[in-house]
């Protein structure tokens, strides 16, 4: 009897994704009410986007004319202006072989529909002679997660990588071409007692008004969750200079972190910007699998990246209330499974609220960029959880 409520337990959740039909594109997910989803894959959409050799750059750092996105593109950002949708991508050119070894910039694309992409010529966002040189060069700048304010002020989390010290960055903007940098997020707070400290992974609360997904306050401030290896917090008053949370031994706060024998065993990383729902504050992460067997969860693959959702109190961020135990989206097509990135990675870093529908982009295997759409138009009620 104990052996058969294990298999229950732990393999009755991943056969019925693997048997039914419908789960191939993510339609059916068997998630509880405070969830998001489900979300399928466009019929012949994916990648949607890939890199390219045949555009250049002129390289204030190099000083040379570059191909940017040459190598690979992915860990896409995603927000909207009027009726289009901007996908902020990050691109690598060939400078060298390797993760975190070749130069990272930021590109744009548009869309009308939020499947078909036009992308520009130009990154826009990348190493310059600027203020951000000793944080950005020759790493460059990575992984953005981008939100709006309601008065149509853009606000990019993203890494800078000097190859020394990855940090969480801040950077603004009108138009999502030109961009202001404000430096490491943490670098004043505490009198500098984290300007140095390796992060990443910054995920602004967001909230549904009026049709639109803007930024929004919780119990009077700004609010972030950050981080990979656990989800800390941080909060602000003005979305440039963010403090993080303590604990009462001053160190670090954080709300969830990786479980053994889990599909999020060694990393919970930080995805797209979080939202509010009827049912609390919803953030959707990157849960990697360990690549120690003993410590992995035996139905995915080792060192896979997996998308999860966590689900917080909306009066206390800091307090969790629910938190799935089998990802939700998972690497599953061939350029999932291959590129820079063998293992398998659906890394989610875009989710965006477009004509009434949920958008979720994200970096396939560290080489091209997918996604993948949620229409609660669709759902039966209770499948799954309606926004505010």
């Amino acid at each position: 009897m104990n052996n058969l409520k294990w298999f229950l337990g732990v393999w009755a959740p991943v056969l019925l994704l693997a048997c039914n039909p419908k789960t191939e594109n993510n339609s059916i997910n068997n998630l509880p009410e405070w969830a998001l989803g489900g979300f399928e894959r466009p019929e012949g959409v994916n990648p949607l986007i890939t890199p390219n050799a045949n555009t250049k750059f002129f390289c204030p750092m190099q000083n040379d004319s570059v191909g940017w996105e040459e190598s690979d593109t992915f860990n896409p950002a995603a927000t909207v202006i009027g009726e289009s949708l901007y996908v902020l991508y990050r691109a690598e050119d060939n400078s060298a072989t390797g993760i975190g070894k070749r130069t990272s910039r930021i590109g744009l694309a548009r869309s009308g529909d939020g499947l078909h992409m036009e992308r520009g010529k130009l990154p826009v966002l990348f190493p310059a002679e600027d203020n951000m040189k000793e944080y950005e060069w020759p790493g460059g700048c990575e992984d953005p997660r981008v939100c709006v304010t309601e008065d149509g002020l853009y606000v990019m989390t993203y890494t800078s990588w000097n190859r020394q010290v990855p940090r969480l960055c801040i950077a603004t903007s009108r138009d999502l071409k030109n961009w202001e940098k404000h430096g490491p997020a943490f670098e004043d707070a505490y009198e500098g007692r984290f300007k140095d400290m390796a992060c990443k992974s910054g995920s602004i609360v967001t909230e549904i008004k009026n049709g639109k997904q803007v930024i929004s306050k919780v119990n009077g401030r700004y609010f972030m969750y950050w981080g990979e290896h656990q989800v800390c917090m941080a909060v602000s008053d003005d979305l440039l200079d963010w403090t993080p949370l303590l604990n009462d031994k001053n160190e670090l706060s954080y709300v969830i972190k990786p479980r053994k024998g889990y599909f999020d065993s060694a990393l919970t990383e930080c995805g797209p910007p979080a939202v509010k729902t009827k049912d609390g504050i919803l953030l959707l992460y990157n849960g990697k699998n360990s690549n120690k067997a003993e410590d992995s969860d035996k139905r995915f693959t080792t060192g896979a990246y997996c998308a999860g959702q966590v689900l917080m109190d909306k009066n206390d961020p800091t307090k969790m209330i629910a938190r799935l135990d089998v990802p939700f989206f998972r690497p599953m097509a061939s350029f999932e499974k291959s590129g820079q990135y063998v293992d398998g990675t659906v890394f989610i870093e875009g989710l965006v609220f477009f004509k009434g529908k949920w958008f979720l982009y994200y970096g396939c295997a560290d080489s091209q960029v997918g996604v993948a759409v949620y229409d609660p138009s669709k759902t039966t009620p209770g499948d799954a959880l309606p926004v505010l």
